[in-house]
């Protein structure tokens, strides 16, 4: 792949894996119109969404910080009451015995903050996303990826979703008012976000809007419950790169995309949440229905 390509792939992947259009359906695209092979360079894909991972880790990083803390805590005090609970089966069979009332020690509360509840709610989340995602990869990936047709239809669906964002009323959900069905919802979104053609942030903060989230923890929410999302396509296609030889060109080409595509992210990120936030998405419903049927027009003319 020439380094021009390269970028070009890089560019597209930091605009469109956070602006609403599909990045997974633009790479389909933009492969048929330059007439590389779908099913080649998996290793350049996956550094091109390790990049666009590292923009969402620049984006949130405190936020991010605070929900590994409070996950680790999370884990602690879960740990801590499996212990409590098997000591004091103990006391009590000991106190039967005895005939003494022997003093039980206490549970510890795990989700006691906002940030642990937002840490359990990505949990949940990532639930439904990774048994649509391994049921996606195996049924139709290989049918979806080598024609224009699918992802055109999937980025009309696209389009009509963000219709209905800056129609929603805004919610008053947070993290605390959150419930975990309403985190089953949006990660069955996310899920479905996987389809090339379908927007995954665009899939997410809509569902997350109409459960009621607010819009600006709706687009947070979007981002990092995609970290775990990211890692896992990645880990997956990690299986697919053993036949792979890459050479040391390869190697810096892909680095460099992964640098460009992390540069590109960080702004569209910006410029997403203030798009939504001032309720302009109607432009990118615009753009996903015009590149939608030039994408199936030219599948069935071609």
């Amino acid at each position: 792949m020439k380094i021009w390509q390269v970028i070009l792939f890089a560019v597209l992947q930091g605009i469109t894996e956070f602006l609403p259009v599909s990045s997974s359906g633009h790479l389909v695209l933009l492969k048929n119109l330059l007439g590389l092979e779908t099913t080649v360079s998996v290793s350049f894909d996956v550094m091109l969404h390790v990049g666009t991972l590292f923009a969402v880790f620049v984006c949130y990083w405190k936020d991010i910080k605070r929900l590994i803390v409070e996950g680790i805590g999370i884990l602690v005090d879960c740990c801590y009451n499996i212990g409590v609970y098997f000591n004091n089966k103990k006391i009590l069979s000991a106190s039967q015995k005895d005939g003494v009332d022997w003093e039980l020690k206490g549970y510890r509360r795990v989700i006691k903050s906002a940030y642990r509840k937002f840490a359990l709610l990505v949990i949940v989340s990532s639930i439904p996303t990774a048994i649509l995602g391994v049921i996606e990869r195996k049924l139709i990936e290989d049918r979806v990826v080598t024609s224009a047709l699918v992802p055109g239809i999937f980025l009309l669906i696209t389009g009509l979703m963000l219709l209905l964002i800056d129609r929603l009323e805004e919610g008053n959900k947070t993290p605390k008012h959150t419930t975990y069905w309403d985190a089953i919802l949006v990660g069955i979104a996310q899920g479905i976000g996987t389809l090339p053609g379908i927007s995954r942030s665009g899939s997410t903060i809509t569902a997350g809007v109409a459960v009621g989230m607010k819009r600006e923890f709706a687009i947070k929410y979007s981002f990092i419950m995609s970290i775990p999302a990211i890692i896992g396509a990645a880990i997956f296609e990690i299986g697919d790169m053993k036949n792979e030889h890459l050479t040391k060109l390869d190697l810096r080409n892909y680095a460099i995309g992964m640098v460009v595509a992390a540069m590109v992210g960080f702004v569209c990120i910006k410029l997403l949440v203030a798009l939504i936030r001032d309720k302009k998405m109607f432009c990118f419903t615009y753009y996903c229905f015009a590149i939608g049927s030039i994408a199936i027009i030219s599948s069935i003319i071609l």
